[in-house]
């Protein structure tokens, strides 16, 4: 059953590409696909404690921020971040571009569980981001702080988390991490 499915899908996307491929043959343009639209999912705040340099690592200064509290609300999710479980290993380069790879775990408002591993990139002029890596306020429209979530839970009702892709759009002051999620239909 398996090998026929991927026979088939084999066969609509070889026809597919080659439709795309006739078409440019022939000079047509070919017309792309509407992009997807984005829904607010949910926001997150989270309450971060300062930041542990560990220091020079081969790929830039690794840094560790706790995460102390938190909650993320929205239309389609409610919960609280469970205290003690996680935090965000951040990479920082010389010029301040940022990889983060924060992790943790929420209860929802019934009690399930919610793994959570966040990855993404924050970077700015190198003067704001001195600023906001020092614990300094700044303007979040200066920053470009996106982040793709993915979620693991054994609760059945929120399975449809884990096979959503969302996109997050964050901005970072002295004490509080907000980023809000939009799922991609």
């Amino acid at each position: 059953m398996k090998t026929r499915l991927l026979s088939v899908m084999l066969c609509i996307f070889t026809g597919l590409a080659g439709s795309f491929v006739h078409a440019a043959e022939e000079g047509k343009p070919v017309a792309a696909p509407p992009p997807p639209s984005l829904t607010f999912a949910f926001e997150l705040r989270a309450k971060v404690a300062d930041a542990v340099v560990i220091g020079q690592v081969p790929h830039g200064t690794r840094r560790f921020v706790p995460m102390l509290s938190g909650t993320l609300i929205g239309p389609m999710i409610n919960a609280s971040v469970v205290p003690g479980s996680g935090g965000d290993w951040l990479l920082v380069q010389p010029d301040g571009f940022t990889e983060l790879d924060a992790r943790y775990t929420v209860r929802t408002s019934s009690g399930e569980l919610v793994y959570v591993q966040n990855s993404g990139m924050r970077h700015a002029p190198p003067d704001v981001m001195q600023k906001l890596n020092a614990g300094q306020a700044v303007d979040p429209k200066l920053v470009y702080f996106r982040s793709v979530p993915k979620f693991e839970t054994s609760a059945p009702g929120l399975q449809w988390i884990t096979r959503s892709i969302f996109v997050g759009v964050g901005e970072r002051t002295p004490n509080e991490v907000i980023i809000r999620f939009y799922r991609v239909e």
